[in-house]
């Protein structure tokens, strides 16, 4: 293998020629073109070991160690330092060898200016000839001409709404990969002082609500909101002048999504109802998350879940050394475990297909792989279908959490976190009893004097997108052609994303120390009917004229409003701004254990009524709502 690359040695001769043409030039406008035979012979005896000279330097400064295809301002500077220190270390070394006699001072200004003229000048030109040129460098020569704008055959004429920094790193990547089918024709941008500027030599056209008149003026086949910081109410904003052209649009994730700060053509996706929740990203402590994640072995149930699975793809991205992924479905354990080994392929993805509710089938995965860290996401939360079948709720969400919780304390786990919900809080039905239970179940262990592990619980409210929530459930309706079924017009709930909800999971990880209840801050309350409104419009369609929205009532166990404290919780303060702590009451492990095992006898029974009445007096807050006359089947 040769130690210069071909490349390498193109360039290295390549400059050797500019060195000489810089310090020619100089010899020639110091001496008006008219050089004596005298300064021939000089000029002669110094270029060899001035160039000599400068080519040292400029591999000292790393010049030849770039890729000169993306040449960037910090390229540019350290060329610019290096012509400029070897353009003065020649007249010093010449000054100690022979007094600077005869030779010209000003040649050496001169040359250093030109020096660096010509280097950079050499490397902006690769770069524009790739950026410009794209796939096919025969439209090189045309970009030149002044015809850089001009649509590439079998492209995309793409107008970005947004001229800020992430708009222009959208333009750049699209620029320089030659596998992108996109033209960018312009900019919007609602800031006055953006329009009619240039980014890159593509114009500002305008603010958004001239979205429509541009449309008509110049070709636009899709349109790109390049504002992930944008809140809920500028993006409805943007939405509807977009949905007004009657173009297709999409959309760049929120910064809570975009997790590794990372902005690419790869991100960018459909409009969703997430990006109206106008939730303002989560600040995430990197370092101490990275503390207790990097490295270490990380076990997540429910794996294959909207928020067990999410979970995991940004476990990952804090690099740990393995991530046990246990789940009870086949197929979406399968689909996680292909996701997570093709993106994150240094770290060991372990599949485990097995149920929580089976403590003979968690003791030997702990035993094995021995994890440092249980993420607790697997439970049954759809509400009416609980109502019909507690015990489901029961063996599944209250058993399951207390097998884990034994088999973590046993094998000396050091972080536990329990997923929960606000159900939990003053429950109505039984899928929010079962997880009040588990908050206890997992407050009890933390009280336990010999436990090693600290217990922790995140509670938080509804999750925007995920399997099960009203917003998928809409747009099915939507599709079938309406009308879109809420149950009651004052019905609200707390949202955040599936993104959002991961993330406050990983930070309360690293902030517990052991019996704490972490809560998000969690704004305002939205309402059902408001999301259907919302939905029904993201698809194009009218209210009422389209799509009719319907009330059908409360369903079984379904209050109006979630709330997110209990009575007796005290709210602690943290370090974290959007994150609350609360200390949950106290409770006796044994005393818990005993009514666990009599209402997982009363389960083996199917009787609903006698299973109401013993969760009530382990949850006596629990305050069933209406009846249901199923017993079992």
């Amino acid at each position: 293998m040769p130690l210069i690359h071909i490349n390498t040695l193109f360039i290295i001769l390549s400059d050797m020629v500019l060195l000489a043409c810089a310090l020619a030039a100089s010899y020639c406008l110091r001496f008006n073109f008219s050089l004596s035979n005298e300064i021939l012979n000089q000029f002669i005896h110094l270029a060899p070991s001035m160039i000599l000279i400068k080519i040292v330097i400029f591999y000292y400064f790393n010049l030849y160690r770039g890729m000169w295809r993306y040449t960037s301002t910090r390229d540019l500077i350290n060329i610019v330092k290096a012509c400029l220190f070897s353009s003065m270390l020649v007249p010093v070394i010449l000054l100690f060898t022979s007094n600077l006699e005869n030779f010209p001072r000003s040649v050496f200004i001169m040359d250093a200016c030109l020096t660096v003229i010509f280097i950079s000048g050499t490397r902006i030109s690769i770069r524009l000839f790739y950026e410009l040129g794209g796939s096919s460098q025969k439209y090189f020569f045309k970009s030149l001409m002044g015809m850089a704008r001009k649509k590439v055959p079998g492209t995309k004429s793409l107008i970005i709404i947004g001229a800020g920094g992430t708009g222009e790193k959208i333009l750049r990547e699209i620029r320089d990969n030659a596998n992108l089918t996109y033209h960018v024709v312009g900019f919007l941008d609602d800031n006055p002082v953006k329009i009619n500027k240039m980014i890159h030599g593509i114009p500002v056209l305008g603010n958004v609500s001239q979205l429509s008149v541009i449309a008509k003026n110049i070709e636009i086949e899709e349109i790109l909101i390049a504002i992930p910081s944008a809140t809920a109410e500028e993006m409805r904003t943007i939405i509807s002048h977009c949905k007004n052209t009657t173009i297709p649009f999409k959309t760049l994730p929120s910064m809570g999504e975009l997790i590794d700060g990372k902005i690419t053509v790869n991100a960018i996706r459909d409009v969703a109802y997430r990006d109206l929740l106008g939730r303002e990203v989560i600040q995430l402590d990197q370092e101490s998350i990275g503390s207790y994640l990097k490295n270490g072995t990380i076990l997540v149930t429910g794996a294959g879940g909207s928020i067990g699975s999410e979970l995991c793809r940004q476990i990952c991205r804090f690099r740990p050394e393995t991530l046990i992924l246990f789940e009870r479905a086949e197929s979406p354990l399968y689909d996680i475990e292909l996701e997570l080994r093709s993106s994150f392929p240094s770290i060991q993805i372990i599949p485990v297909l097995g149920s929580v509710q089976d403590k003979k089938q968690l003791e030997p995965v702990f035993s094995h792989y021995h994890p440092g860290v249980v993420f607790h996401a697997a439970a049954y939360k759809h509400v009416p279908m609980l109502e019909i079948q507690p015990w489901k709720a029961i063996t599944n969400n209250v058993l399951g959490t207390r097998n884990l919780v034994e088999v973590s304390s046993e094998f000396n786990v050091n972080r536990f976190v329990l997923v929960s919900t606000d159900k939990a809080v003053r429950p109505t039905n039984i899928m929010g009893a079962s997880k009040r239970i588990c908050e206890l179940l997992v407050g009890a262990q933390s009280l336990v004097p010999q436990n090693r592990t600290r217990f922790m619980i995140v509670r938080f409210g509804n999750v925007a997108g995920s399997v099960g929530s009203v917003i998928p459930l809409f747009k099915k309706q939507i599709e079938q052609g309406g009308p879109v079924t809420v149950t009651h017009p004052e019905i609200t709930r707390y949202f955040m994303t599936i993104p959002e909800a991961s993330q406050l999971i990983l930070q309360a990880g690293s902030m517990g120390t052991g019996g704490e209840i972490f809560i998000l801050e969690m704004g305002k309350p939205i309402k059902i009917v408001d999301i259907a409104k919302d939905i029904i419009r993201l698809s194009g369609f009218a209210r009422d004229v389209d799509i009719a929205i319907k009330f059908i009532g409360l369903r079984p166990g379904e209050k109006l409003y979630e709330e997110l404290i209990t009575e007796g919780e005290g709210i602690v303060p943290t370090s974290h701004e959007k994150i609350l702590v609360l200390r949950g009451n106290g409770c006796n492990k044994d005393f818990l254990n005993q009514h666990i095992d009599d209402l997982l006898a009363l389960s083996q029974g199917r009787n609903i009524s006698e299973i109401q009445s013993a969760v009530k007096e382990i949850v006596p807050e629990y305050q069933p709502q209406g009846k249901v006359c199923n017993n079992g089947v």
